[in-house]
């Protein structure tokens, strides 16, 4: 785009919500001179059902509003259908020209953001300007060396290290605040507010904003990435980042944090890393390349899979009452502060679909509404490698073992005891298997099977069996149609 300072352009923002190394504000200020700032609450995304997930996006949007009000700069939110919204902009900006956002490459935003660029170009007469910002590399950029998208993490990373990685990009407050402009729309404050507000009691909900997630990448950094190989699957000892909700809302870039990995230490806690990293881009280039994914098992074999899809039993998972002590100290994790440790939703996906049999979308539905770090890309693509149904997913016959999973990944029990508090008196390895406990034992330590903390749902060893079977019987089914 030539360079042109008589252009109006609205800088749209979405998943991208700070102002450091933000590839489409970036480009809107460089070319343009008056922007106007908006964030739209699309009632196409803006689910009637309040959750957590949604609760904690929006404080985010609302921090950063109140970041720039400081920094006098004015954030517009708006809300309503997008065409009525973009409309009503032309009609009270007639020399509005350009469209800057960073776009998204899957789901109901890919959709979104060719209708709006079809709908600004045919009907407004406004260039639309997108970007790849949300990934290290776009769904497109990575290839076989024959054209064909990669189906397998391993080369893929392979060839995704060999490439060029864009550094961040600077961008000056005070060209911002010169270029802001503001119009006489009806800002929608109060109701960002009260979908904030419906979750309130989540902490994670006020750690937002650029300065938080700068602060967090800085300390994982100094304190916890040398060791990140070696302490990143204890969930007690939390050597994550903890930076995904920050990726997520875009709070921070994923160039910033690769380029503050990039300058640390070499180690194998950093190549890790960096290797999750690249799980980010890989799981936005299936999506990409498998639209219907969240829907559908990548692998047709597996599609039709005879769930038994027992509501009890999927109430009591999502309770953290399973009798399965390290799934419940999970969930009841995921339930009090909007996330969980890696680690461990590997492991309660495993549980879910192959112990209880009950499909993998009911379990990718309860996580969309409850991750304050929700992404769908890597969300449906970790579900559909716990189930077996997706692209270089684990094996169906590999059936996590909860109780061997506990006494790997929580050996003292610690976690357990911290989120299971009924269990926290246990000694010893029986916390892992309560159920094991001597009548003695129970009065010991003040825990009643089936009263105080329930008996296990399901005899893991049967599931595994029973898992297997029902997995085998899909191929059959499959291969004989």
């Amino acid at each position: 785009m030539e360079k042109n300072l008589s252009q109006t352009s609205v800088m749209w923002f979405r998943r991208d919500l700070r102002i450091t190394d933000n590839v489409a504000l970036a480009e809107a200020i460089k070319y343009s001179d008056k922007v106007l700032l908006i964030f739209i609450l699309d009632p196409q995304q803006v689910n009637k059902r309040s959750t957590v997930n949604q609760s904690a996006f929006f404080a985010s949007v609302k921090q950063l509003k109140d970041d720039l009000i400081h920094k006098d700069i004015h954030l517009q939110i708006l809300q309503g259908d997008l065409i009525s919204v973009f409309s009503k902009i032309k009609q009270l900006l007639p020399n509005w020209h350009n469209l800057y956002f960073n776009n998204d490459e899957n789901g109901y935003g890919r959709l979104r953001d060719q209708k709006v660029a079809k709908y600004c170009r045919e009907v407004l007469g406004v260039s639309s300007h997108s970007f790849v910002d949300y990934n290290l590399h776009g769904a497109t950029e990575i290839k076989k060396d024959n054209g064909e998208s990669y189906k397998m993490f391993t080369p893929y990373f392979k060839k995704w290290l060999q490439l060029p990685k864009k550094a961040p990009i600077q961008i000056q407050f005070d060209d911002i605040r010169q270029k802001n402009m503001s119009l006489s729309l009806t800002n929608y404050d109060g109701q960002l507010n009260q979908l904030i507000n419906e979750h309130h009691k989540y902490a994670v909900i006020d750690q937002v904003g650029e300065a938080s997630a700068n602060k967090l990448l800085k300390a994982f950094i100094q304190n916890k990435i040398s060791y990140y190989e070696e302490k990143r699957d204890n969930p007690m000892f939390d050597g994550t980042s903890h930076l995904s909700r920050y990726l997520r809302t875009g709070e921070i870039s994923i160039r910033t944090i690769y380029e503050a990995v990039r300058q640390a230490p070499d180690g194998d806690g950093r190549l890790t890393f960096i290797k999750e990293l690249c799980w980010r881009d890989y799981y936005n280039m299936i999506y990409a390349n498998y639209p219907d994914q969240q829907t559908h098992a990548l692998r047709s074999e597996f599609q039709n899979i005879v769930w038994k899809n027992n509501a009890v039993d999927f109430k009591k998972w999502q309770t953290g009452q399973t009798g399965f002590p390290l799934i419940d100290a999970a969930m009841r994790q995921l339930n009090t502060t909007g996330w969980m440790h890696n680690r461990l939703r590997m492991i309660v996906a495993s549980f879910l679909t192959k112990d209880l049999l009950i499909d993998w979308r009911w379990g990718e539905a309860y996580f969309r509404d409850m991750l304050v770090d929700y992404d769908p890309a890597s969300n449906i693509g970790g579900w559909q490698w716990a189930a077996s149904t997706g692209t270089d997913s684990v094996p169906y016959f590999r059936v996590f073992n909860p109780t061997l999973q506990s006494k790997k990944f929580d050996p003292k029990g610690q976690f357990i005891a911290k989120f299971v508090p009924e269990l926290a008196r246990i000694k010893g390895q029986k916390i892992h298997e309560p159920n094991l406990l001597t009548l003695v034992e129970q009065k010991e330590y003040g825990v009643k099977l089936a009263l105080t903390y329930p008996s296990p749902i399901v005899n893991h060893k049967l599931a595994r069996t029973r898992a297997i079977a029902v997995y085998e019987e899909s191929k059959d089914v499959f291969n004989k149609a």
